[in-house]
């Protein structure tokens, strides 16, 4: 748990382009996101995280909104049920050490995901 925290911790981030009027549900594992977003018309998840990280971050932080999830499909790979993800973790009132007030924090990353939960075996 203090491995993820401080990982998380070193990769925040700030941003404004998060989707917030949309219908979420609560995960503790973002891989059903990931699926969804595969397997969605329009490429796109959301959710929002819960759980022992969801809580531990939220209480180190101080954050006052949940933590939310987007899932993006920003390219899908010929072979069936592969992608390019790119996967965004967002939360209001988040107080960093040193930073003067609390603020929205983001954490952006993209992956190479298959629905089996692989990596993709060509990037074409």
């Amino acid at each position: 748990m203090r491995d993820v925290l401080f990982a998380v911790s070193m990769m925040l981030l700030v941003s404004d382009g998060q989707a917030q009027d949309v219908a979420r549900d609560r995960y503790q594992d973002i891989r059903p996101l990931m699926v969804a977003a595969i397997d969605a018309p329009g490429g796109q998840s959301f959710g929002i995280l819960s759980g022992q990280v969801a809580d531990a971050l939220t209480q180190k932080f101080g954050g006052t909104s949940p933590i939310y999830i987007d899932v993006s499909t920003e390219r899908r790979f010929r072979q069936t049920g592969c992608s390019r993800l790119k996967v965004l973790f967002w939360q209001d009132g988040v107080l960093l050490p040193g930073a003067p007030a609390p603020r929205k924090q983001t954490i952006e990353f993209g992956l190479n995901y298959c629905r089996d939960g692989s990596a993709p075996k060509a990037l074409s």
